[in-house]
């Protein structure tokens, strides 16, 4: 009977015999877990073990090295070409301001260069005549500076050198026609006190209405009721 029973454990119609472990489960998940970290570590280490045997760290450090530098030299570029922009800036408004003067001081001059053909024009005059006349009217004139007015210019001199001062009286009369009738008017209501030493320049603006139509300018310098000079002109 033992030997039945002996056999039947030895031989394939023996019954089925389980093993079961005596380690907790916590401690298998434990120890799972530690096996996955493990090989995630060797893979790791071996990617960045193949980098490193490849050069590719070496390259990107390199890259980034000549990337960074090639940045600074950028902006280097940059901050100067903003200079340059604002220095270009800065010129031409000091051109612009530069060239505005220059056209301002150019209309001076044309200005003063046109009072000075006048003047000129003026003393020209100063030239004494052939006459013998100690006294004379040299250099008459007369325009219309708007509608209503006039202005007429007078040089008095004395012909001789070293003559003595003149005391008189200066008349400037002005004919026309106002609407076809004639018309006539003086630089003031009565003769103007002169005194000549050598020469006397005078002027003025006188009201005409603004229809007459000046056709004659007379200037007499007066002494004693008497005419010692006198000059005319067309205008």
């Amino acid at each position: 009977m033992r030997f039945r029973l002996l056999r039947r454990r030895l031989t394939v119609s023996a019954p089925m015999v389980s093993v079961r472990s005596r380690l907790p489960w916590p401690l298998r998940w434990l120890l799972g877990a530690v096996m996955l970290g493990f090989s995630a570590a060797l893979a790791v280490w071996s990617f960045e073990f193949g980098k490193d045997i490849a050069g590719l760290d070496r390259n990107a450090a390199r890259e980034l090295d000549q990337l960074r530098r090639e940045v600074q030299v950028l902006r280097s570029d940059l901050k100067e070409a903003q200079s340059v922009a604002n220095t270009s800036e800065s010129l031409l408004i000091t051109e612009r301001s530069t060239q505005e003067q220059l056209m301002l001081q150019i209309r001076q001059l044309q200005a003063d260069n046109q009072t000075l053909r006048n003047d000129l024009g003026f003393f020209e005059r100063l030239i004494p005549g052939s006459g013998t006349d100690a006294l004379s009217i040299r250099g008459l004139q007369a325009e219309r500076v708007s509608d209503t007015q006039l202005r007429w210019q007078v040089l008095m001199m004395q012909a001789s050198k070293n003559a003595p001062d003149f005391k008189g009286a200066l008349e400037v009369t002005f004919v026309g026609t106002v609407a076809g009738k004639p018309w006539k008017a003086t630089q003031a209501p009565t003769p103007q006190p002169v005194l000549i030493k050598g020469y006397l320049r005078m002027e003025g603006l006188v009201d005409v209405p603004a229809q007459a139509v000046v056709k004659n300018v007379t200037a007499r310098i007066l002494q004693g009721g008497s005419v010692r000079s006198m000059q005319s002109a067309n205008l």
